[in-house]
């Protein structure tokens, strides 16, 4: 399909990553592809049984969506070894990024990884994280990082990019511009960061720098809200961060995703609709819902809405999906 010749339903429920309820084709999943038309799905613990039941869902969710004139669905994950590894035994189990000794340890964990999650269906990884652990055990990714050296999360980030897309799963960097600083878990509330873009360019963005020129094919939007940057908005919905600074500034011209919408560092303080807004002007190309339908249904509505009313916003999302067709057509 063209862009071209795609709905307007098609260009707003492209730009939406969901999860749902079950470990089948069901109705919800269904009323997701065929309804809202949405552009990913995200695979949670609740989704997961075994290896042959992870390869029926996902099988069966693409012929659905082949079936009802959509795009592939971007498939993705949060495998990213140790601490969070939706994917338990059989398949391999790592200890994680804290424990890698060098890029050949990335390189293995890439290698065995995008292995499996081809074989079962999955195409994309929410990984590597790439914050940097500068309070040491103090850091709220004390436990997910490659460790508090700016250079060496950025050898080994890389390493792990390089490695999973070579073998065909498309890479998500996360968390832009970088969380490693704060103690606050942005799935309980928003964490705000008092630091200027000169010491950010030298620290936090070393590796997300590294990333871009591996190519990776998305990087995901931290929950937080780095004040001399943005004083109003999180780096999720900031246009002076997605827009000015990763794209911009940075280059970056893969897809850019939020961190998922359902965390209380964004329900707290937003509301879906206000969000959605801010996410579309910001020039960022999926947003990411794990869990409430509602919402979903929401935030699919708003898009609509948006484009309908604003040509500025309509041409914006004509752009995204644009990054998530060329997305698909290199991987799937």
């Amino acid at each position: 399909m063209d862009i071209i010749t795609y709905s307007d339903e098609q260009l707003a429920g492209q730009r939406l990553m969901v999860g749902f309820e079950g470990t089948e084709l069901n109705q919800d999943l269904e009323f997701l592809i065929d309804e809202i038309k949405v552009g990913g799905i995200i695979l949670f613990a609740r989704n997961l049984t075994n290896p042959r039941q992870i390869k029926d869902l996902c099988l069966s969710a693409q012929e659905y969506a082949r079936s009802r004139g959509q795009p592939p669905l971007l498939i993705a994950i949060d495998q990213e070894g140790g601490q969070v590894a939706r994917l338990r035994k059989p398949f391999t189990q790592f200890a994680g990024n804290p424990d890698m000794e060098g890029r050949p340890d990335a390189e293995r964990f890439a290698q065995i990884t995008a292995a499996e999650l081809a074989e079962v269906g999955i195409n994309m990884n929410m990984a590597p994280v790439l914050d940097i652990a500068f309070n040491g055990s103090e850091s709220i990714m004390a436990g997910r990082s490659f460790g508090n050296d700016p250079l060496w999360v950025a050898d080994l980030g890389a390493a792990v990019i390089e490695h999973l897309q070579k073998n065909g799963i498309m890479s998500v960097a996360k968390h832009f511009p970088g969380i490693g600083r704060t103690t606050l878990d942005s799935h309980l509330d928003r964490p705000d960061l008092d630091i200027d873009l000169n010491t950010l360019k030298t620290t936090d963005l070393l590796p997300f720098e590294a990333a871009i020129q591996s190519k990776v094919a998305g990087i995901m939007l931290a929950h937080i809200r780095c004040q001399k940057l943005d004083a109003q908005w999180p780096a999720s919905l900031s246009p002076l961060i997605a827009g000015d600074l990763l794209r911009n500034r940075m280059g970056f011209d893969g897809i850019v995703l939020t961190d998922d919408l359902d965390m209380g560092a964004i329900k707290k303080h937003y509301d879906i609709k206000s969000a959605i807004h801010q996410i579309l002007l910001a020039d960022i190309d999926m947003a990411l819902i794990c869990h409430s339908r509602p919402d979903i249904e929401n935030a699919f509505n708003e898009i609509l809405n948006s484009q309908a009313n604003s040509q500025t916003l309509k041409t914006k999302g004509e752009e995204s999906v644009r990054r998530i067709q060329a997305l698909k057509r290199k991987y799937l």
